[in-house]
């Protein structure tokens, strides 16, 4: 009897000595609350790498379609040699089910000049990381009229490249991911920018 309340006094001794670790249960994020630095990174570096990717597709459209460097554009159709950049693209779509109103435009100066300002300007903001907002609205406006003069599509009934890339400018504003990879936050903290925040 002795020898196990003896025993008994010990372990209680044990277990009171016996520190304990607090067990720490993480707090339920809020609505809003951002993931920590260590989560997001990979992904922001995915959305620069998407943005400077496409950036590079529309200034290279550009860059060809004025130079003529073979690719896409042979040298006696560039647009410095008197060729139009819009013109084969548009007279393919004769017989389309909008060809009739997108034939009517091909070879007109103001759409060579809208169409070629419009993929330098998208591809420069993109690949710089500036002006993220007005690129994706008109970079999505000029994919979607793009794939309105090949319609009825031949490959699928309604998804093509076009709007897979109009919905990642809308990703790439909305992620702001300008600001890796980019000047987006430079840019954001300019007098004018902060006048006028569309520009961002």
């Amino acid at each position: 009897m002795a020898i196990t309340e003896g025993r008994n006094k010990r372990n209680h001794r044990l277990y009171d000595a016996a520190p304990t670790a607090a067990v720490t249960v993480p707090a339920p994020r809020t609505h809003g609350e951002t993931m920590p630095a260590a989560t997001t990174r990979p992904v922001r570096y995915v959305w620069a790498a998407a943005r400077i990717a496409i950036g590079w597709v529309f200034l290279w459209a550009f860059l060809d379609k004025l130079f003529g460097w073979g690719f896409a554009t042979p040298a006696a159709k560039a647009w410095i040699n008197g060729g139009s950049p819009t013109t084969g693209f548009l007279k393919g779509t004769a017989d389309h089910t909008f060809g009739g109103l997108f034939n009517t435009l091909a070879g007109q100066a103001w759409v060579d000049w809208l169409f070629m300002t419009g993929l330098a300007g998208i591809g420069a903001a993109l690949i710089l990381g500036v002006g993220m907002r007005i690129a994706a609205a008109t970079g999505g406006l000029l994919l979607l009229t793009m794939w309105a003069a090949e319609l009825p599509l031949t490959t699928n009934p309604f998804m093509d490249e076009h709007i897979v890339y109009a919905i990642v400018l809308a990703g790439l504003a909305l992620a702001g991911a300008g600001t890796t990879l980019g000047l987006g936050t430079w840019w954001a903290a300019t007098p004018l920018v902060r006048r006028f925040p569309i520009l961002k």
